[in-house]
């Protein structure tokens, strides 16, 4: 059976909500006292992985609606009654998933001249999105784990987006976990981070 026009592209769309629903479980946990804690990625503090993580929904965004990954930082879109930089992801995630959702093929993509397929942008997308979400929750001391369901597809994906040139610059060196640990930690520790870590 021949898999329908869009099915690739809407399968990615449907895991990055998946994992944009987890992180705004993580993202309603941050109060301004958070903001200059250690995060997990060891050169952030919380403010800078927020800001971080609000560029990357922005090329997501783009990715969709433009077909093309700008690379320099977008302005925020924080509301005034809110802690900006949550306020901000907030709308960008709800921004993006519009994008997506209205995407009927699976188009190529441009990200710094390279030609990619929508599809493994988005799953790129809910890769990053998910674990940046575990870490902000780790700096904000809750111990939740990335729900098992969505850590099995994201690492059965992983070894394709996490390539070994990557190792040191976007991502650590894997971490060994044991083999009877849950799917979100073998997922974290392929990224590079300690599941057990503690701000």
């Amino acid at each position: 059976m021949t898999a329908q026009p869009g099915a690739a592209v809407a399968a990615g769309a449907a895991l990055l909500e998946r994992a944009l629903g987890y992180t705004r479980g993580a993202l309603a946990l941050v109060t301004p006292a958070h903001l200059d804690a250690r995060t997990p990625c060891e050169r952030w503090r919380l403010a800078e992985l927020l800001a971080h993580m609000d560029d990357s929904l922005t090329a997501l965004h783009d990715a969709a609606a433009t077909a093309t990954v700008a690379l320099a930082p977008a302005p925020s879109t924080a509301a005034d009654d809110e802690l900006p930089a949550v306020a901000s992801l907030r709308s960008r995630g709800c921004g993006l998933l519009g994008a997506w959702s209205r995407l009927g093929a699976d188009q190529r993509v441009s990200v710094g001249g390279r030609a990619l397929p929508a599809s493994v942008i988005a799953v790129a997308g809910a890769l990053e999105v998910a674990v940046h979400g575990w870490d902000v929750a780790r700096a904000c001391g809750d111990q939740r784990a990335l729900p098992d369901g969505l850590a099995v597809v994201l690492l059965r994906h992983a070894p394709a987006l996490v390539t070994p040139a990557d190792r040191g610059r976007r991502f650590a060196e894997p971490v060994v976990v044991p083999d009877r640990c849950s799917p979100s930690d073998h997922l974290l520790a392929f990224t590079g981070r300690a599941p057990d870590w503690e701000p």
